[in-house]
C-alpha cells in the first residue's frame, strides 16, 4: 500500500506539473513613462500630501496585474544633502529630489523594476545616485540604466528576466553608444528568458510627437536616433522595448515579433513638470509575450495627469487614440491594429 501510495502521489505531481507549464505560456510585462513623486527640493512646497500614497492608487490595481511592471524614476530618492547640479541654461534647469520613503509607493502601486537612466538621475550628484539604488535595494526593486548598475537579472514566477536602460546622460548607460548597449543587451540575452530594454530619448515637447528615424537633437544635446537604437537592440537580444523622454507620446512597433514603444510620455509627474493637454497623457501599456519574448499581444490603458493630482483612467481615453493615430502615421506598414478598448494586435490579412 506505502508504495502504491507513493507511486501516485508521484504520478500526481507530475500531472500537476505537466499543468501548470500547458497553461503558463505568457508572461505579461507593463511599462510606463516618467515617474516623479513630488520634491523636497527647494523645500517641501513641492511634496504632496500623504507622503504621496494617493499618486497611484487609482491605477494600482492594473500595474499590479502583471508578471513584470516597470516605469522610469525621474529625480533621487533621497531625504536631504547631495549637490544639486547647474545647467548652462538655467531656464531649462530642474532638479528633483523625493523622499527616501516615497519609495514604497512604488513598492504598493506594483514596480518591479525602476529605469534610472534619465536627465535626472544625477540631479544631486553621486549622492543621489547612490541613495536612489540602496532604497529601492531595501524594497527589492530591481534597477539598472547608470554605469555604475547597467544591468539588472531578476526572477518572477519561474521565469528569468533581464533589465537594462540607457539615456544621452552623463553617468547613466550612453543610448548614442551601440555597440557598448548591443554588447549589454547580448549579455543579458544570454542570461534571461525575456531582455527588456528602456530608453530615455527623443527631443521634449508636442512638436516632437513623431518618430524621425534621425539623431534628434534637443537644445544642442543628441538624444539619440531612437527608431535605429530600438531596432539594434532586439537585434541583438531584447523582447520589448519602453521608450520615454519626449513628455509626449508616440508610435508603437512591432519588430521581428519584438513590441516597441517610442515614447509612454509622463506617467505621473507630481509638480515641476508640465502637464497640460498632450503632457498629460499617461499611458500604461501592457504587453503580453510567449516565454520566449515573441509578442502575442499588447493593452494600452489610457491614464492622464492633471496638476499636482494622482494618475488616474481617461474615460475620454485621450492618450489611446493619439497612440493610434502617430502608430498609423509614422508605421503605416506596421500591420498593428489598435480598438476602441486598447488592445494591440497584428492585423491577419
Amino acid at each position: 500500500m506505502k508504495t502504491t501510495r507513493t507511486f501516485l502521489l508521484a504520478f500526481c505531481s507530475i500531472i500537476a506539473m505537466a499543468g501548470w507549464s500547458q497553461t503558463r505560456d505568457t508572461v505579461t510585462i507593463i511599462g510606463v513613462g516618467d515617474i516623479m513623486m513630488g520634491s523636497n527640493y527647494p523645500n517641501i512646497s513641492g511634496l504632496p500630501p500623504n507622503e504621496g500614497a494617493d499618486l497611484f492608487k487609482e491605477v494600482s490595481a492594473i500595474l499590479s496585474a502583471a508578471d513584470v511592471t516597470m516605469g522610469n524614476l525621474e529625480g533621487v530618492l533621497l531625504d536631504q544633502g547631495g549637490t544639486p547640479k547647474t545647467c548652462k541654461n538655467p531656464d531649462v534647469c530642474y532638479v528633483f529630489r523625493s523622499p527616501e520613503g516615497y519609495a514604497k509607493n512604488l513598492l504598493e502601486a506594483g514596480f518591479d523594476v525602476m529605469s534610472l537612466a534619465n536627465n535626472h538621475a544625477g540631479d544631486f550628484g553621486e549622492v543621489g545616485r547612490k541613495s536612489s539604488m540602496k532604497t529601492l535595494d531595501a524594497l527589492g526593486i530591481a534597477h539598472a540604466g547608470l554605469v555604475s548598475k547597467p544591468y539588472a537579472v531578476f526572477q518572477k514566477n519561474g521565469v528569468t528576466y533581464g533589465f537594462t536602460a540607457f539615456a544621452p546622460n552623463s553617468g547613466c548607460n550612453n543610448i548614442n553608444d551601440l555597440a557598448m548597449a548591443r554588447k549589454i543587451v547580448a549579455q543579458l540575452d544570454s542570461l534571461a528568458d525575456i531582455v527588456i530594454v528602456s530608453f530615455h530619448g527623443g527631443a521634449e515637447g508636442p512638436t516632437h510627437q513623431h518618430v524621425t528615424r534621425k539623431n534628434e537633437i534637443f537644445y544642442g544635446e543628441n538624444r539619440g536616433n531612437v527608431y535605429e537604437f530600438a531596432h539594434k537592440m532586439i537585434d541583438a537580444g531584447a523582447d520589448v522595448v519602453f521608450g520615454h523622454g519626449p513628455h509626449v507620446v508616440r508610435a508603437v512597433e512591432v519588430y521581428k515579433d519584438r513590441f516597441i514603444a517610442y515614447s509612454l510620455g509622463n506617467f505621473m509627474t507630481y509638480g515641476g513638470i508640465n502637464v497640460s493637454g498632450i503632457n498629460g497623457y499617461a499611458p500604461i501599456v501592457k504587453v503580453v509575450t510567449d516565454l520566449h519574448g515573441t509578442f502575442r499581444q499588447a493593452r494600452i490603458y489610457p491614464g492622464i495627469q492633471s496638476f499636482r493630482a494622482p494618475v488616474k483612467i481617461d474615460p475620454q481615453k485621450a492618450a489611446l487614440w493619439k497612440i493610434k493615430q502617430l502608430t498609423e502615421q509614422d508605421f503605416p506598414q506596421s500591420g498593428l491594429t489598435i480598438d476602441e478598448n486598447g488592445w494591440v494586435k497584428k492585423s491577419t490579412k
